[in-house]
């Protein structure tokens, strides 16, 4: 997947969530948790455009590391929604497996630079 192609990914899950935070019951738990949730997912692409703009690739790296952290954090608040029963689970499917696929990618992406920067420092020796 190309970059802009994954950047608007990031931003539309942003931008669900936003809708999806706005739409949670007025309970002080539905607050905390839709804060948490909506910090984490716009922290996503936020961080994501952050690694595109990476000096070297143990700058890329360590920027999609926090992608992968930000998008996993983004799965974990809305099982908590459905525990708590501020919202019910089908509701939120769509967006967890859309979440779940970046977590993926990005988790494949990292694993790929891993390799090419040992390899590039095997050949130097």
């Amino acid at each position: 997947m190309d970059e802009a192609t994954f950047t608007k990914r990031t931003r539309d899950v942003a931008l669900r969530v936003i809708k999806l935070v706005d739409a949670l019951p007025n309970s002080r738990a539905a607050d905390v948790i839709g804060r948490q949730l909506l910090r984490a997912a716009t922290s996503i692409g936020a961080n994501y455009r952050a690694a595109c703009r990476s000096r070297s690739p143990a700058d890329t790296i360590s920027k999609l590391s926090i992608v992968e952290e930000e998008a996993d954090e983004a799965l974990y608040w809305p099982e908590l929604l459905v525990e708590a029963k501020k919202i019910v689970a089908p509701r939120l499917e769509p967006l967890r497996s859309e979440i779940g696929e970046i977590v993926a990618m990005t988790v494949a992406s990292i694993k790929t630079l891993r390799s090419r920067t040992i390899q590039n420092l095997k050949s130097k020796i």
